[in-house]
């Protein structure tokens, strides 16, 4: 992974970078926000890594920064002895998770995994990126008449038989028509939407997820959907609405409560039966109880979990999260459904807020 190391202490940044790096993973280490934010600027991380007190700029002002410039950006708050619950504060304002100091090998290693398994779970579903392969993919090895929808001019060298469609978003309802009419005595097609984040930013999640639902009926038994996007350029709910409408329908309260690997790990132990707080955390491989209070009040605020005679269990909204969650893994695991998804290979440089 492109890790990113914020810390004003150059002994600990130092030590810790070397440790990452030793780890496999590729590591740029600054001292403040300031030049944290110029890093994020001009390149992507897969995660930050920021100590949570520093002078002029705290770890929180870096993650409220990133929060409203990136908010698809994985930002791990470092905190020292006697400050679990700043950080578990700064869980509540968007942070993916907290490690602390002095850092043990095997709590870093665990978070990184969990972050690894995050990317996974909302990266890409085709190993290629780019729409042009997509399309290729689809006609040349699917063999599928292809449709391709997209905010640009028509790419050179699409294969022979695909219908280009430009569409900018200000009337979704224009492709679904153009998808009806490009289904006429055709068994299978595939559909494929590129740089979605360009077309549906102006819309409402709501109708965002309705439309999609709409295309996948359309499509349903007859062909493949794709939708490509860039969730770093859209709002979290809505990047994580697309995404859960894209794999299955989930109800709105359930979207916050799968974007963490630690929550979906404790969806799926009750979905095999209630049990308490301590086998909760086993089965989420944690050590930590402020850590695990965090989750389990999430998941119990959005009325997805209940504690019912000293045993945590899913309620009925619980039970539909779990099956969705089943549905969304499912779909991770290759080309079973009609519905695929990818993220486009990385562009320019993000501009600034405003810019």
């Amino acid at each position: 992974m492109h890790l990113l190391v914020v810390d004003d202490d150059v002994v600990f940044r130092d030590e810790f970078s070397s440790f990452l790096g030793d780890e496999g993973h590729t590591v740029e280490a600054v001292g403040s926000v300031g030049k944290a934010l110029e890093a994020l600027e001009g390149e992507e991380f897969d995660l930050v890594f920021t100590d949570l007190k520093m002078p002029r700029q705290s770890g929180l002002d870096l993650l409220r920064a990133i929060r409203e410039r990136w908010p698809r950006q994985y930002v791990i708050v470092v905190t020292g002895y006697g400050t679990v619950s700043t950080a578990v504060e700064a869980m509540k304002l968007g942070a993916f998770d907290y490690i602390a100091k002095p850092f043990r090998t095997d709590q870093v290693r665990k978070v990184l995994d969990l972050a690894a398994e995050q990317l996974r779970y909302a990266g890409p579903r085709f190993t290629s990126g780019q729409p042009l392969e997509i399309v290729r993919e689809l006609a040349i090895d699917e063999k599928l008449p292809v449709l391709l929808a997209a905010p640009a001019p028509a790419p050179k060298g699409l294969p022979a038989g695909t219908v280009f469609l430009e569409f900018d978003g200000r009337n979704p309802a224009r492709l679904r028509t153009q998808v009806e009419a490009f289904l006429e005595g055709r068994p299978r097609v595939g559909v494929v939407l590129a740089h979605a984040e360009h077309a549906l930013a102006g819309h409402r999640t709501e109708d965002i997820v309705a439309w999609i639902a709409g295309l996948r009926e359309l499509l349903k038994d007859r062909g493949v959907l794709a939708i490509g996007f860039d969730p770093s350029r859209l709002p979290a709910a809505q990047a994580e609405a697309i995404t859960s409408a894209l794999s299955t329908t989930v109800v709105h309260g359930t979207l916050e409560a799968l974007s963490n690997p630690i929550r979906r790990r404790i969806l799926r132990r009750l979905a095999e039966g209630p049990t308490s707080f301590s086998h909760l955390m086993r089965a989420a491989d944690l050590d930590d109880s402020p850590k695990m209070s965090f989750h389990v009040h999430r998941l119990s605020e959005e009325g997805l979990i209940a504690h019912v005679d000293e045993e945590y269990q899913l309620t009925d909204s619980g039970q539909r999260a779990a099956s969705a969650l089943r549905g969304i893994e499912a779909s991770l695991g290759g080309r079973s459904g009609s519905t695929l998804l990818f993220r486009p290979a990385r562009g320019p440089p993000r501009a600034p807020a405003g810019g």
